[in-house]
Order: structure tokens, then sequence, then C-alpha cells
């Protein structure tokens, strides 16, 4: 079988796969939900509510059910692509929910990506450059740290020395609350300040999204840092390195210009497995600076017990994790040839 036909058998395979990982989710989720404690009758109505008042919303809302009927009524609304209403905000639509909170996430885990993929490499170069020195006890530190440390922890420090103590910057939020944001074009604010011809409001979105970026992706940096440092350490030891040294190539041009290069491979195919990182860290980061995004609304959702919000945001996270893993198995077959499926 040629590498083209590999590949094509090897995506159709996943994409076969995708939909039986999302009825996983959807299944697991549905039930989790239903096994914490709390009803969200109550937190709609609050707690003093009339019995008979919280009774006939239940039933309105299908929550008296039988579970297995539940189930089966929103396996049959997600099969017609409707991801239900919100139990707590008016019956707004989950897709409104989506596209009305997905943007200021995606701006986020895109400008933390670029910080991960920078301060990693940067550092995993470095500490691999200069094997059982300094800089490479450093390097394994720094992996380590990024790894333990915890996300809120690490936020809340950024926001106590930069915010509250040098105020250099925001403790949270998108933009200004006494500022008009830019007109929604994309609902990303970098993108939509551009579009509108307005660099005070692409600066000031820069501003606002520094230290919330930096939160999540200096965290993130680690997994950049230890594939990076392992793998250019392995490139350095090869063969055709050491014939560039032998000819006198300078090491600064070998190790950006040769052993990089293929030392990256590995970080291509870590980039899948970060987006659902990303998302994951994405929550608390939200949640850490108040930031209007589609996982801050996920943990609101879950503690008011808005079904409906919780199971459309899981579904619609899911999508994205299995479509970024097989675009980069893609890409990362085609940078590649030697990979076979």
């Amino acid at each position: 079988m040629s590498r083209s036909s590999a590949l094509r058998t090897y995506v159709l395979s996943r994409l076969l796969l995708a939909p039986l990982m999302l009825l996983t989710i959807t299944t697991l989720v549905f039930l989790l939900l239903r096994a914490t404690p709390g009803d969200p009758v109550d937190a709609i109505l609050g707690a003093r509510a009339p019995d008979e008042v919280k009774e006939a919303m239940r039933t309105r809302l299908g929550l008296n059910d039988p579970l297995w009927l539940q189930y089966v009524n929103y396996l049959g609304s997600l099969l017609r692509l409707d991801l239900g209403t919100s139990l707590t905000t008016q019956g707004q639509p989950v897709w409104q929910i989506i596209q009305q909170h997905f943007p200021a996430t995606v701006e986020l885990t895109v400008c933390s990506m670029v910080v991960s993929a920078l301060v990693g490499i940067a550092i995993g170069a470095l500490a691999a450059s200069r094997p059982n020195s300094p800089l490479d006890a450093g390097g394994r530190l720094f992996g380590i740290l990024t790894y333990a440390v915890p996300m809120y922890w690490f936020g809340m420090l950024l926001q106590l020395l930069f915010a509250v103590q040098l105020r250099w910057f925001p403790i949270g939020t998108r933009f200004p609350l006494a500022a008009t944001p830019p007109p929604r074009i994309t609902g990303l604010y970098l993108f939509d300040s551009l579009l509108e011809g307005n660099l005070g409001h692409f600066f000031t979105t820069i501003y606002y999204l520094t230290l919330p970026s930096l939160t999540l992706g200096i965290l993130l940096s680690g997994v950049f840092e230890r594939i990076v440092r392992v793998n250019l350490k392995q490139t350095l030891r090869s063969d055709y390195v050491e014939a560039a040294r032998a000819r006198g190539v300078p090491e600064v041009r070998i190790v950006t210009a040769h052993a990089l290069k293929n030392a990256m491979i590995p970080v291509i195919t870590v980039l899948g497995l970060m987006v659902a990182s990303l998302l994951g860290g994405a929550i608390l980061t939200e949640v850490t600076f108040s930031w209007p995004g589609l996982a801050n609304r996920l943990y609101q959702a879950i503690e008011f017990r808005d079904y409906p919000v919780v199971q459309g945001i899981m579904v619609f996270f899911g999508v994205i994790v299995a479509i970024a893993s097989i675009l980069i198995d893609i890409f990362n077959a085609w940078v590649d040839p030697r990979i076979r499926y």
C-alpha cells in the first residue's frame, strides 16, 4: 500500500471513530451531571421557591422523565444539530452562547499557544545546546515547575505582582468596562480592531490579553521545552551533525538550521494534544481573570447545573479536539516522509 493510500485509510478510520468518541463524551457528561448533587431548578428559582412551582418547572423541562428517556431525547436533538437551550438564561440557545463566547476563548488560546511555543522551544534549544551545564539543569527545572505549578495559583500570583503591586496590567476582563469594544465582525477583538482601523483598540486588546496569555502559555511551555530538549540532544549526536562540525560549520548554525528543524517534528505531533490542554487550561485561566470566554461560561453552567449548556459546550470542544488531532496527523505526515500509517 502506498504512503498516500495508507494516509487516506488512516484519516478515514479516524473520521469514522470521531462520532464514537463524541458519543462517549456525551454519555459520560450526561451521566456525571445527573449523578452530582444539586438541582438546576433550585438554581433557577432559588431554594425557597414553593415545591409545587419547582415540580411544575421540572415537568416542563423534562427533568421528571426517566433517565433513559432524557438521554434518548438528547441524542435525538444532537442528530438534528440542536444543542438545546439554556435552563438559566431565559431559554437562550446553546448555539448562540457558543457563538457569543467562543471568539474570546479562541483569541486567548491562540495567543497562549504562541507564548507557549516561543518560550518552550527557546528554553529547550538552549538547554539541549549546552548538555550537562547549568542551562541544561535550568531547562529541566523549568519543565518540572511548569508541570507542577497550579494554573490558578500562578495566575493569581501574576495578578498580585503585575496588576495589584506594580499596576502594569489590568487585573482581569477582556476590555475596559467603561470603553466600547471593537464592532463585532469576527468576535476576535484583535482582528475586529484592525478591520475597524483602530490601532488604539488593537493595542488595548493586547494589553488585556498579556497576563492571561502569559499564565496559560508559560505553564504549558514546559511541554514544548521537554520535547525539544530531549529530541534536540539526540539530533545533535547524529552523524550529519558531526559531519557539519567537521566541515567547520558554526555551532549556532548547526543548532538552528540543521538539528532544530528535525527536532521539531515531534513538536508538531504534540500540537494536536496541546489543543485539549489549552481548552482545559483556559477554564482555570478564564475564571481567574474573569475572561468572558466559552470556558468561563462552561464553569458557570456547571456551577448552576445548566445541563444543556454543559453538554453542548463539551460536545463542541470534543469536535474541535477531534478535528485538530486529525489535521495535525495529516500535517505531520506531510512534513515527515518517514511516517507510515
